[in-house]
């Protein structure tokens, strides 16, 4: 089916014109002005007033992962229907290897949860919760396979923390692999004692969350996690990172030449710490880890995003029912981690950031598309909007406006950290691989249409790093 979008503004990473897109089975084969091209398709989609963007990456998500004695309320098929409708087209996700099992288990056991209920392309990361010879020999099987991206833990004891020992023989099996090592950078071994200190002291409110949590411990593990992989000589990517301590972290880091990436999230700059006084046990819904941060510090993750020592704003949309969320009502650190968030990244950032002119145009496009794909070896089949790209492609109206609302969403969980809040930039139409999968807010496509991206490892002449100093 040939597909002609007309009218509109095509804005990517780097341009911004009034232009046409030509898709056929597929695949955009067009870009131009004037493509004259009319009389050969099949539909034409009128995108006047509107943008035409590529469609977004979130490259962190949590869909039908267990937590905490329950698992996350949206799986591969009610959580990438929200992602959709929010405008994202691709996700990478990550499978799990708990204890005792091999990477090939737990690649297997997330295949599973997404075949036949995915309805946007998919990709995962491997969290490795333990590290071996014969795990060591799997991260070359997994990488052959697509999977290019293991994510190390600093934090949750006897869970998945693993030892600097691992962490550092995982990094130097990587940087052979010319692999990533996502790296979540809380040191967990320090926050277990402070979590233990303040429950002897009845201190079981979900603010304690945050405060047995402090930013500090954040920066330290981040630093840590820096030295070892600037050591190893391989790539890494701080996950969700919240506050200025850790975000110095990577900036020495790259201003010495080492190839270090960061990501935040929405929550930590839009959210702020005071939500977990909230009454009525309210405040639990925004316990997630690392936890909200004082406002000053949002700031600082702006600028960040600006001068690119922030690459990426992901989601790390892992969400809890309320009843969920009660499992902790007399011990905050029983409640699950984890928020929703996969359905109004893009129009948030746009509002906060393009609308209130903390971020380019460019630069919104970039952090939600453009520099994911890149990092973790999607591009350009996706992250753009070129010939040869998929035709992953998001009709926005830059002036609509609207308000979120847990009782409109799709993602299948009873609350929004936002409710209530009206963002101006909404997702008219979106398309995956060439066919609309949502028009109107509403979701038209076919259950279990998305494909796994086989991914490439980072293409490290994508990036220019800052002179050594």
């Amino acid at each position: 089916m040939k597909t002609l979008i007309k009218n509109g503004t095509i804005i990517t990473s780097i341009d911004r014109y009034h232009g046409e897109v030509l898709i056929d089975d597929g695949v955009i084969k067009a870009v131009g002005t004037s493509l004259n091209v009319q009389d050969s398709v099949d539909r034409i989609i009128d995108a006047k007033d509107r943008y035409i963007i590529p469609g977004a990456i979130d490259v962190h998500t949590h869909l039908d992962m267990p937590f905490g004695g329950t698992v996350s309320a949206d799986d591969f098929n009610t959580g990438t229907i929200a992602a959709a409708c929010g405008g994202t087209t691709s996700i990478l996700d990550f499978a799990i290897q708990n204890r005792g099992e091999s990477l090939q288990q737990g690649w297997d056991n997330w295949a599973a949860k997404a075949e036949g209920k995915a309805v946007i392309d998919y990709g995962f990361h491997m969290i490795m919760s333990q590290y071996n010879k014969e795990i060591g020999k799997e991260m070359r099987t997994l990488c052959d396979g697509g999977i290019t991206s293991f994510k190390l833990f600093m934090a949750y004891p006897d869970v998945f923390m693993l030892n600097d020992g691992d962490i550092f023989r995982i990094m130097q099996h990587a940087a052979s692999l010319d692999a990533m090592v996502s790296m979540h950078a809380e040191n967990g071994s320090v926050i277990d004692v402070l979590i233990e200190q303040a429950l002897k002291k009845k201190n079981i409110e979900p603010t304690y969350h945050a405060l047995t949590r402090p930013s500090s411990l954040e920066a330290e593990a981040t630093s840590r996690a820096l030295v070892l992989a600037e050591l190893a000589g391989t790539t890494i990517y701080i996950v969700h990172l919240t506050a200025k301590g850790a975000l110095d972290a990577v900036t020495r880091s790259r201003n010495h030449g080492h190839l270090a990436f960061a990501e935040t999230c929405p929550q930590y700059l839009l959210l702020s710490q005071d939500r977990y006084d909230e009454p009525n046990f309210d405040g639990a819904k925004y316990v997630m880890s690392p936890p909200l941060r004082p406002k000053s510090m949002q700031p600082w993750l702006w600028q960040g995003l600006a001068n690119d020592t922030i690459h990426v704003v992901a989601t790390d949309h892992c969400p809890f029912s309320l009843e969920d969320k009660a499992l902790g009502n007399t011990n905050f650190s029983k409640i699950p981690n984890g928020a929703p968030g996969i359905e109004t990244r893009v129009s948030l950032l746009h509002h906060a950031g393009v609308i209130n002119h903390k971020i380019s145009l460019h630069k919104w496009i970039d952090l939600i598309a453009t520099t994911p794909a890149k990092i973790f070896g999607m591009f350009p089949q996706k992250g753009t909007i070129a010939p040869g790209s998929d035709a992953d492609i998001v009709i926005f109206d830059p002036k609509k406006t609207y308000t979120i609302s847990a009782k409109t969403q799709k993602m299948n969980v009873d609350y929004n950290p936002y409710e209530g809040t009206t963002v101006q930039g909404t997702c008219d139409i979106v398309l995956s691989r060439g066919n609309v999968i949502v028009e109107n807010n509403q979701f038209v496509g076919q259950i279990g249409q998305g494909n796994f991206i086989k991914r490439s490892t980072c293409n490290k002449k994508d990036f220019t790093m800052p002179t050594q100093v």
